[in-house]
């Protein structure tokens, strides 16, 4: 029966995927994905020799109607994004909202996604928490910043490595040196690292070293 099956693929550690996941990724007509060149590791790592078509923000709207006439066809397709769950700041809710509105089945595997290991070893309250993903780099970030100044859940941001100083001097500016934050970096990699503490504290740490590897910055929510 043709489906549409979200894959999360690991954000670091190869071993960091289910065996379920392995099983549909081999099963799968077609596996649509970001970057061919990397997914391509995952699958020689694991022996899958399902072929590969890429899908990603630049050329979904393109790709859209055909890959969703494929799966009407009777075809079986899997999405996996570069590292953690499709749909999560990566490629795949237009073609989940397209699959759903042409009644076609969608499933989503359970797996790796960033944020959730980083927001328990923050240290910060998780019972409740705001996803906000990436930031936009100029227009709405003053908007958005204004908005979040009364949030008092925990927030949680993905974040380049290159704009990691500036974006903790944005949250200086909106938020207080005083406010607790966490840092993560490498998640499940060999190099990972977990740093807490004051905004300020993190500015001065991060400004004397080299950053490298995907961020999540997970920030303390306004004191009630």
């Amino acid at each position: 029966m043709s489906k549409l099956y979200l894959v999360p693929t690991p954000i670091g550690n190869l071993e960091d995927i289910t065996l379920r996941a392995i099983r549909i990724l081999k099963e799968v007509d077609l596996i649509l994905c970001e970057d061919t060149r990397q997914s391509k590791q995952l699958l020689v790592h694991y022996e899958i020799k399902t072929s590969l078509s890429s899908f990603h923000l630049h050329n979904e709207h393109k790709k859209l109607s055909s890959i969703v006439e494929q799966i009407k066809a009777g075809r079986t397709m899997a999405l996996i994004s570069d590292a953690g769950t499709p749909g999560i700041s990566d490629p795949g809710f237009l073609l989940v909202r397209e699959c759903i509105k042409e009644g076609l089945e969608v499933e989503t595997l359970a797996g790796a996604t960033a944020f959730v290991p980083a927001l328990i070893n923050s240290g910060l309250p998780s019972q409740r928490f705001s996803f906000e993903g990436f930031l936009p780099q100029k227009k709405g970030l003053k908007t958005r910043m204004e908005g979040l100044q009364t949030e008092e859940r925990t927030m949680i941001f993905y974040e380049s490595p290159f704009r990691l100083l500036k974006t903790l001097d944005l949250f200086i500016q909106y938020f207080g040196s005083d406010r607790h934050a966490s840092v993560s970096r490498e998640i499940s990699k060999f190099y990972e690292e977990n740093q807490r503490g004051t905004l300020l504290e993190l500015k001065n740490y991060f400004s004397q070293k080299t950053i490298k590897g995907e961020i999540v910055i997970v920030l303390a929510g306004k004191e009630a």
